[in-house]
């Protein structure tokens, strides 16, 4: 998900405090088996298997699971599995442009996954090309507070390609262009900062801003999405107020 407001915090609270945790674990060794087929098994001359391994690491992943799906997807291991990058477009209720990146093994599954949550959610598939132009990749890192400021991440990231350093309550988004994100993050570790994640995301050039109900529909239908096996993660150009955020969690 994509927004500032007090629904960029919450998504980053969420994904860290997800209940369905063995599902969330699984996505995240598919990131890192696609990486280290891509790439080779080596993180130090594979960045985007680095930040692969790092989420996995900051959000619990065991070392072990880790370590077989390095050598699966790097051909190391039997079982490795030859995963397809899929992008599925549509609106949910109110307009609001949704993308849904998916990573499957099965194409007929994961886009009878994807239909079925828009059409239960007050939602519709688009073709190609319909919203995606709404979006932009644009890197992404999370750097938690502690032992930081604001100005020593920016300082930090200034000449790598920072663009801008986004106060998220108990962390900084560090926003790039995708191009930039390894600079970026090895600025930040050179300069000793510790980041949660980095990531090249599809991040909305423009965003509709929800009320509550609107905002109930549009998570509604990310909560779906999300629980498919197939999908990676979701992109939508809404915008919620902390006011918002803060009714939501009373329901």
């Amino acid at each position: 998900m994509s927004g500032h407001s007090k629904w960029a915090t919450t998504k980053h609270q969420k994904a860290a405090k997800d209940a369905k945790r063995g599902k969330l674990f699984a996505k995240l060794i598919k990131n890192i088996e696609v990486a280290a087929r891509t790439g080779g098994g080596d993180p130090s001359g594979n960045p985007t298997l680095f930040d692969a391994i790092q989420k996995a690491k900051k959000t619990s992943v065991p070392n072990d699971n880790i370590d077989r799906a390095v050598k699966r997807g790097s051909g190391q291991e039997a079982g490795g599995v030859d995963y397809q990058t899929i992008m599925y477009e549509g609106y949910g209720s109110g307009g609001i442009a949704v993308l849904v990146e998916c990573l499957t093994d099965n194409k007929n599954r994961a886009a009878a996954d994807v239909r079925l949550a828009f059409s239960r959610n007050g939602g519709q598939l688009a073709d190609p090309g319909s919203v995606s132009y709404l979006f932009s990749r644009k890197g992404i890192v999370i750097v938690p507070k502690e032992g930081t400021t604001e100005d020593a991440v920016m300082e930090a990231v200034l000449e790598a390609g920072g663009e801008e350093v986004t106060d998220l309550g108990d962390s900084f988004e560090v926003m790039s262009e995708a191009t930039d994100l390894v600079p970026v993050r090895t600025a930040l570790q050179e300069a000793g900062i510790e980041y949660d994640s980095a990531d090249v995301v599809f991040h909305p050039s423009m965003q509709i801003e929800v009320d509550a109900d609107g905002a109930r529909n549009i998570l509604r239908l990310i909560d779906t999405l999300e629980d498919s096996d197939d999908v990676q993660t979701v992109y939508a150009n809404f915008d919620a107020s902390d006011e918002v955020m803060a009714e939501l969690e009373n329901d």
